[in-house]
């Protein structure tokens, strides 16, 4: 057999001479990458092309040079090949075997689309804003300036960095991504950007709120498909920044072409200001958004500190008990929070009018029943929801504006103006806690000799959504149990009212106090309530079904007072927050109603320098206090000085 010539052999320049030999090596050669293109597109076909420009034209290039390299294995496997079988296989069957081959335009079709889909997604995640009300399609119509940076870096990097920073930069972007939408989703509930330090306990809060409005099944079901959606989020995100790194990667000249332009492109955008419907073209939301969530995170390891200074200073802490709340000596005093009750509800023209009707009107009853009131706001720390923030806020006269706070001062010391009536040691002290279903150690802190939580209330009656318990028979249950015990001590106690809580339907109705039983009277007007999910289909009707509510609790505490006050005693009755965005739209502020309702007109004029405006509805100019000032101006006002000056709170 003939020697076969190398490249050794030949000039420089001159192509390698074929031979019998080497056509059949060649031929070898090209049936063997047919019949593996597949598998060695599918292998290769995603390394990095940093010495080649097609993942299959390499793989097609070295078993080429493998066979020139050995011709005599092509040699053997030729002369030992059966002649008949060879030329039996059909060359459709030897070459393009898979679905690609078969269907190339199907498979760059589908392969154009992913690409796509990939480069949408990433996209979408690097322009997506943290509020709903920002989620326009003007907002994915710029120029993101993160993907430009990430661009020219992944172009820059060597092959196993480039690898590295891609799944870095995929899942810190699915990051991003989820947070955004928990700011939407906290946003849309509380009024305000989630926290990642300190809001995870309110997930817990969550899925007890989903237990208690669609059922355990449909609870489950949700949280099952949102801890799917979340991994989910993460890993496509990441496949899709290692596809796109990939493309850029093949075809460098035109990604950096394209990365310049861009990059020129955003940088006259945003020193001329370039708007697109309202929303500046050239963004810089991701990195925005980052150091937003970064400066959060910093504040929220801090305020630790700042919040242990402020609880530090006490003005009331060494009054001795004899000193304290001597100005309501044998009153029976009702703290009664009324759950979403806002000035939203008193000022929004939407609501206005009924809520005026049912207050001036239970100004007139309560009038007829010998009672006078007083009426201002108070500025919450929450909105939307964490009533116990608003409810610990008011008691301890500090500002509980996180769960970090709540859980720091329920384990103090700190006097709260309810433990106040219970060191005073003239008061007995009760809670009615209609909301709470299961062991609630902050009784003590609040200073409460006995809670009546939903289990001890004695109702056997339905549940309205989350609320438990109507607010009707939560009063009612207040005067069995505690206000009409005969021969007792005067009575401290605080009242929370839940039946104007989200999602406020179905709604109890009124009934006569003589029919409320054992509460099996409200099956039947259940029933004839409302479905919440229809009721939350529409945001005008979610809107009336809150002023339905409110009206509710107003009208059960209006008539409770009616029927069962005497002349000692004194209500004190607020809202805890504002209801959802939802009712309120965006901005709202924070501001909640608060009156005093006394029998004895010198209950009122301990307080004749607050400035609050006669009746049950504050007005536009009446004044406005922070929450947390409240402690101290009613231990002031009620102590051993009337009229004094109360000290200043620390904030």
């Amino acid at each position: 057999m003939k020697k076969a010539t190398t490249t050794e052999d030949l000039p420089p320049d001159s192509p390698p001479e074929q031979t019998p030999d080497d056509t059949a090596a060649d031929t070898a050669a090209e049936v063997t990458t047919g019949s593996t293109g597949d598998a060695a597109t599918g292998s290769t076909g995603d390394r990095d092309a940093d010495s080649t420009t097609d993942g299959t034209g390499s793989t097609a290039d070295a078993d080429t040079s493998t066979a020139d390299a050995d011709p005599s294995t092509a040699d053997a496997d030729t002369s030992t090949a059966d002649p008949a079988t060879s030329h039996a296989v059909p060359d459709e069957d030897v070459v393009g075997g898979g679905p690609r081959d078969r269907y190339p335009a199907v498979a760059r079709a589908v392969t154009s689309a992913v690409t796509v889909l990939a480069a949408v997604l990433v996209l979408v995640a690097l322009l997506l804003p943290n509020q709903l009300s920002r989620l326009t399609p003007g907002a994915f119509l710029r120029i993101p300036v993160e993907g430009i940076f990430g661009a020219a870096l992944l172009l820059l990097l060597p092959p196993k960095a480039r690898r590295v920073a891609a799944v870095a930069a995929g899942v810190g972007l699915g990051l991003r991504a989820l947070l955004n939408c928990l700011d939407m989703g906290f946003y849309s509930v509380l009024a305000r950007p989630f926290d990642p330090v300190l809001d995870w306990i309110l997930f817990d809060d969550a899925e007890s709120f989903l237990k208690d409005s669609i059922g355990r099944a449909g609870a489950t079901g949700v949280v099952i498909g949102v801890v799917v959606l979340v991994l989910a989020l993460l890993v496509l995100m990441t496949l899709a920044v290692v596809r796109l790194s990939r493309l850029m990667v093949r075809h460098s000249a035109v990604a950096t072409r394209t990365t310049l332009v861009l990059g020129t492109v955003w940088i006259t955008c945003a020193a001329l200001g370039v708007q697109l419907a309202g929303v500046p073209v050239a963004a810089t939301n991701t990195a925005d958004l980052v150091q937003d969530s970064a400066q959060r995170l910093r504040a929220s390891l801090a305020d630790q500190q700042v919040f242990a200074k402020e609880a530090g200073a006490d003005a009331f802490r060494d009054t001795p008990p004899g000193q304290l709340l001597t100005g309501l000596r044998g009153k029976d005093v009702l703290f009664t929070f009324i759950e979403s009750y806002g000035r939203s509800a008193i000022a929004d023209p939407a609501m206005a009018s009924q809520i005026d009707a049912v207050l001036k009107d239970g100004t007139k009853r309560l009038h007829k029943a010998g009672f006078a009131s007083r009426s201002a706001w108070l500025t919450s720390p929450t909105a939307g929801g964490g009533s116990w923030l608003a409810h610990s806020t008011f008691m301890s006269g500090l500002w509980i504006k996180n769960e970090q706070r709540y859980r720091t001062v329920t384990s103090s010391d700190r006097m709260t103006l309810t433990d106040a009536f219970k060191r005073s040691r003239a008061w007995r002290t009760a809670g009615i806690m209609p909301g709470v279903t299961r062991s609630w150690p902050e009784g003590k802190f609040y200073g409460l000799d006995h809670v009546y939580d939903t289990h001890h209330l004695g109702y056997k009656g339905p549940q309205f959504s989350w609320s438990r318990v109507p607010d009707q028979y939560s009063l009612a249950a207040l005067e069995r149990l505690e206000h009409g015990k005969p021969h007792r001590k005067p009575l401290m106690s605080e009242i929370i009212l839940v039946s104007s809580h989200n999602p406020w339907a179905p709604i109890p109705k009124m009934i006569g106090w003589d029919e409320l039983g054992d509460g099996s009277v409200y099956h039947g007007i259940k029933k004839a309530g409302k479905d919440p999910k229809e009721v939350w289909k529409d945001p005008a009707q979610v809107r009336t079904e809150y002023r339905r509510a409110i009206e509710y609790s107003l009208h059960s505490l209006i008539s409770y007072m009616e029927k069962y006050g005497n002349k000692n005693t004194v209500l004190v009755f607020l809202g805890d927050h504002q209801p959802v965005p939802t009712v309120t739209g965006e901005n709202a502020s924070r501001d909640v109603p608060v009156a005093l309702v006394a029998h004895d007109p010198a209950v009122l004029d301990r307080i004749s320098g607050w400035g609050w405006q006669k009746g049950l509805k504050p007005g536009p100019k009446t004044p406005v206090w922070r929450m947390d000032t409240f402690r101290d101006r009613f231990l002031t006002a009620y102590g051993p000085r009337p009229g004094a000056t109360p000290p200043r709170p620390a904030h």
